[in-house]
């Protein structure tokens, strides 16, 4: 697999995904690129110095900053990784499923969202859907390589083992109940659609709850990137918030405040 650009090929070097070769063009030498070239080369990995032409071969777009990394395949994780990712501390799971993303700029969108709201893992289908390949790491600024993605044969079946699990699933659709006065605390998974169907109406029958996010405007329609990221903060909001009262309130009763 290709990865360029800074963030994206600085982020690979920091996480799972084991980079072979590193190529820089000739004559860049800003500090980002120094950073890069000296964790590259502490991690033993061999930098090659090219041509500006050399390098935009390698990459399929050009707009690759002048680097680009040459790594093994995109390692997917299984829903059992992504189940445990959160046991260790005792906090409660948030999972994300997709239901049929195709667009890898939005999976990329989405992946950057789900490492900064505290995401467990993220859940795609193995068909009729795009997987994890260069495009998304660059639509992700890097952070595909710090989120543990898995991708299954079949997202319903999924769905039945997260609530086996105890897991409570909430897909989201127009039709459901407003995002803002659902509980979206414990342990929860939530599934967004893809880019043309939504969710399935199968899938949605399969989760415990429809959420919606209310819209106000003349097109009743939302980028899935951009309701994923809406969704997810609001979950994070209400644990931070849940979180915080606990902890006020086990102050009170240890006579701390007050």
């Amino acid at each position: 697999m290709i990865i360029a650009g800074i963030n994206a090929v600085s982020e690979a070097l920091k996480g799972n995904i084991t980079v072979e070769k590193l190529y820089i063009r000739k004559g860049l030498f800003t500090d980002k690129i120094n950073s890069i070239i000296a964790t590259a080369k502490s991690k033993g990995i061999r930098v090659v110095f090219e041509e500006k032409i050399r390098i935009d071969a390698r990459s399929e777009s050009i707009n690759n900053q002048g680097v680009v990394a040459e790594t093994t395949e995109f390692a997917y994780s299984s829903v059992e990784d992504i189940l445990n990712a959160r046991k260790s501390n005792n906090d409660n799971r948030l999972i994300l499923l997709l239901d049929g993303i195709e667009d890898p700029h939005n999976l990329g969108a989405i992946l950057r969202v789900a490492d900064s709201a505290a995401v467990c893992g993220v859940i795609i289908p193995r068909h009729h859907a795009v997987g994890v390949n260069d495009t998304v790491m660059k639509a992700s600024a890097g952070a595909a390589a710090h989120v543990l993605v898995a991708k299954v044969p079949n997202i319903n079946d999924t769905i039945r083992y997260l609530k086996d699990e105890f897991i409570n699933v909430y897909a989201a659709d127009s039709s459901g109940d407003d995002i803002y006065l659902s509980d979206l605390t414990g342990d929860v998974a939530i599934v967004v659609g893809g880019e043309g169907e939504g969710v399935h109406k199968l899938t949605q029958r399969l989760a415990n709850r429809i959420i919606a996010l209310p819209q106000e405007g003349k097109v009743n329609s939302l980028n899935a990137s951009v309701a994923t990221g809406i969704i997810l903060y609001e979950a994070l909001r209400q644990r931070r918030k849940n979180s915080n009262e606990k902890n006020d309130k086990s102050k009170d009763s240890n006579g701390d405040l007050k």
